[in-house]
């Protein structure tokens, strides 16, 4: 078990100068090219390819002259050299766990880890849990999936323990009732999970327990596994639901489980490593690299530092944020960002690009009118169209027709206002609309 640096703080990294944390980010990239050069059969090639002379990288700003690894050559790197494809780059004696994705998109992306690979991980993730509320000694009821080797499950147990807290390695799979009952028993003071399923799990509580959420003693939750945690209306649902703070982070299977880590302040999550990795923000049009200043926005690109067995450079997760800030009350010195969406779940509407997390928003600040779940109906190929925007939203309980009609209308006009497209919004009653399980939420629904 490790230990926090600080009542603050996990890591003394995380409130390390600028010019000090560059200092040592520089220094571990230079050793993690080298050992890329010498022990990946993928970047070897790669860099043949494209004439790299690692030992002239010497900085991040240097990275902007190497090429992009992409999902897809990982995907045609796998299935040319099972089982864990040429970017592997450790012993396979050496490697003591794999993970997988989803695999939403096709086979899944495997990814293999060595010890030192874990306990990069539990470090990565601790960091963000710790900025997130969660404390030694807390009990931890697990509400992401625990099945298929999703990120989500074992290595959130690790990390649990690495920090000293207990996890009740529940999981979502095992559904809302033995969740809720499990949380009456053993009242963990933690919980973590997508925003959406927890929302729907505080909603099962009445119903279920014969009581709210808000009196089963959770004091701290930890949302991430699809964008929208961090939305204000989403956020006050989770708070008011469970009478806890609901903080966001953020992380992916092919560099770590969790890496970004909200704050008290609840105003975006901070980069919190840069010792065990570097985060780009990048033009996803152009390419070119975006300064991460407040309001700046692009997608990131990662590149993992003292990773052994699958590790990455200049890896594009197609995530698309927005920077927040560049400081904080809480001394934390990395950057700020809240993900908007990923890239390649953009809409184009008429020209204007649109992620459907900002229309979640707009719908969910209708409340209690509306429940808040919405979906968008794509009928046309691709991510462009110069139709207007298909909106199903649901309405509570209770609304009249004149109500609706109001509802109707006034969702129309904010998506108009606020994101300069016309909808057409198609309202439903309550409980239409299929809620989360363990898996995460597509606010796009593609009908032939």
């Amino acid at each position: 078990m490790a230990v926090p640096h600080s009542a603050r703080h996990w890591s003394a990294v995380e409130s390390l100068a600028p010019g000090d944390a560059a200092d040592l980010q520089n220094r571990r990239l230079r050793e993690q090219l080298e050992y890329l050069a010498a022990h990946s059969d993928f970047y070897k090639a790669k860099f043949a390819e494209h004439s790299v002379d690692v030992t002239r990288v010497r900085t991040v700003e240097d990275l902007a002259g190497l090429p992009f690894t992409e999902k897809q050559e990982l995907r045609d790197s796998l299935a040319a050299t099972p089982p864990l494809g040429s970017h592997v780059a450790a012993d396979a004696a050496d490697i003591v766990q794999i993970q997988a994705s989803s695999g939403t998109t096709g086979s899944p992306s495997y990814v293999g880890l060595t010890r030192r690979d874990v306990d990069v991980w539990c470090e990565l993730g601790a960091r963000a849990l710790y900025a997130n509320g969660f404390r030694p000694g807390d009990r931890l009821l697990h509400g992401f999936g625990m099945s298929k080797g999703f990120v989500g499950g074992i290595p959130v147990v690790q990390m649990a323990q690495y920090m000293g807290i207990v996890d009740i390695p529940i999981g979502a799979e095992a559904g809302a009732e033995r969740l809720l009952r499990v949380q009456a028993d053993q009242r963990p003071d933690a919980l973590i999970g997508t925003p959406n399923f927890l929302a729907y799990l505080a909603e099962e509580a009445p119903a279920i327990l014969g009581m709210q959420a808000r009196d089963l003693g959770v004091r701290a939750i930890s949302v991430g596994g699809e964008p929208g945690g961090g939305l204000p209306a989403v956020r006050g649902k989770l708070e008011s639901l469970w009478g806890a703070t609901s903080r966001e982070m953020l992380g992916g299977t092919d560099i770590a489980c969790i890496y970004w880590g909200e704050c008290h302040a609840g105003d975006g999550m901070h980069f919190l490593s840069p010792d065990l990795m570097v985060a780009e923000l990048i033009d996803p049009e152009t390419d070119e690299i975006v300064a991460p200043v407040a309001g700046a926005q692009g997608e990131l690109v990662y590149t993992a530092l003292c990773r052994q067995a699958s590790p990455l450079l200049r890896f594009r997760t197609r995530d698309h944020v927005v920077v927040t800030g560049t400081d904080c009350a809480c001394g934390r010195t990395g950057y700020k960002v809240r993900c908007v969406g990923r890239t390649d779940d953009m809409l184009i509407v008429r020209g204007i690009n649109l992620f459907p997390s900002a229309v979640k928003q707009l719908v969910s600040e209708l409340a209690p009118a509306t429940t808040g779940e919405m979906r968008i109906r794509v009928d046309f190929e691709g991510h462009s169209t110069q139709k207007p925007l298909m909106l199903v939203v649901e309405y509570s309980d209770g609304l009249g027709a004149e109500q609706q009609d109001n509802l109707r209308s006034s969702i129309e006009q904010r998506v108009r206002s606020a994101l300069g497209v016309k909808a057409v919004v198609e309202l439903v009653p309550d409980r239409t609309l299929a809620r989360p399980d363990h898996v995460k939420v597509n606010l796009i629904e593609r009908v032939s």
